[in-house]
C-alpha cells in the first residue's frame, strides 16, 4: 500500500483507481491529503499517523471536493484542515455525503468512523497564498478546472508539489468544471515548475516521481491533449489508448471532455 517513502513523505495508494494520500512529516506539524478510500486503508493510514505525530498537530489539506478525496475527513477529527474557499462553502455538500453514501451501500462497506463534509479552518482565496509550519512554508495556488474548488500546494524546503488530480501517469485530464479554467491551471502548473525547485510531484491518482523529465513530460502531454481537445483530434484517441493502460475504463470522461471544450 505504500507507493513511495523518503525521510519528509510518505505515500499511501488505494487499490482503487490508484488514489494517493501523503504524510509529510515536519519538526512541528504532520500534514496529510485526501485520507482515502476503503475503511481498511484509511484505519491503516490512521494507525500510520497514530504512531509517529506524537504531540505534533495534523493537517489535513483537502485538494478537492470529489468524494472520494474527502471519504475519510470523518476518522481524523483532530486534525486542521487546510482546503479552498469554494471547497469551504459548496452548496452541494449533502450530495457529496450522498455519493459515499451510495458506494458505501453498493460495497456493502462498514466504517468505524461517520463520513463528513470537511470544513476549513484554514481557507486559501489566493495564488500564493502560503502558510508557515516551523521550519516549512506551505504556498498554495489555485487550481480549478479538474472541479471548481480544486487546489495545488507546494512544501518547501523539501520541495514537494501536491497536485491533486492533474499530471496524473495513469488519467489523461479530466475537465470535470471548466475546460478554460483546466488550460489556465496547467499554465499555473509550468509556472509553480519554473518558480519552485521541485523534487517529489505527487499526483492525487497514480504514481509519485522524483525525476524531472517524468515532471515536464506529464505537465506537455496535458498541454497537448488540451490543445488536441480543443481542434477535436479524431486520432487523439488512439493516443490515449496506447498511453494509458486503463484507458477503456476512462473514455467515456474523453467524449464528456470533447463536449465541454466544444462548449
Amino acid at each position: 500500500m505504500i507507493q513511495f517513502q523518503n525521510q519528509h513523505i510518505t505515500i499511501f495508494q488505494s487499490a482503487l483507481y490508484m488514489t494517493t494520500t501523503a504524510i509529510i512529516q515536519t519538526k512541528k506539524a504532520v500534514i496529510m491529503t485526501d485520507p482515502t478510500w476503503l475503511p481498511k486503508e484509511i484505519e491503516t493510514i490512521k494507525h500510520h499517523v497514530d504512531e509517529m505525530i506524537g504531540d505534533r498537530q495534523l493537517y489535513i489539506i483537502y485538494t478537492h471536493s470529489d468524494f472520494d478525496h474527502i471519504i475519510g475527513a470523518g476518522a481524523f477529527p483532530e486534525a486542521k484542515v487546510i482546503a479552498t474557499r469554494t471547497l469551504h462553502h459548496n452548496l452541494n455538500k449533502e450530495e457529496v455525503l450522498q455519493e459515499i453514501e451510495a458506494f458505501d451501500q453498493k460495497y456493502y462497506l462498514k466504517r468505524n468512523y461517520k463520513p463528513i463534509y470537511p470544513s476549513a479552518d484554514i481557507i486559501v482565496s489566493q495564488d500564493a497564498q502560503t502558510l508557515q509550519l516551523g521550519e516549512v512554508t506551505l504556498t498554495f495556488y489555485l487550481a480549478p478546472g479538474h472541479t471548481k474548488d480544486s487546489l495545488f500546494t507546494v512544501i518547501e524546503p523539501y520541495g514537494i508539489f501536491l497536485a491533486g488530480d492533474y499530471l496524473s501517469d495513469v488519467e489523461f485530464p479530466f475537465v470535470f468544471s471548466s475546460y478554460k479554467d483546466y488550460v489556465e491551471t496547467i499554465r499555473t502548473a509550468e509556472r509553480i515548475l519554473e518558480d519552485h525547485l521541485i523534487r517529489v510531484l505527487v499526483p492525487g491518482h497514480g504514481t509519485a516521481t522524483q525525476n524531472e523529465d517524468e515532471i515536464i513530460s506529464r505537465l506537455y502531454f496535458s498541454k497537448y491533449y488540451l490543445k488536441e481537445l480543443s481542434r477535436n483530434n479524431d486520432s487523439l484517441i488512439d493516443v490515449l489508448r496506447n498511453k494509458y493502460t486503463f484507458f477503456d475504463g476512462m473514455k467515456s470522461i474523453h467524449f464528456d471532455n470533447i463536449s465541454l471544450a466544444r462548449r
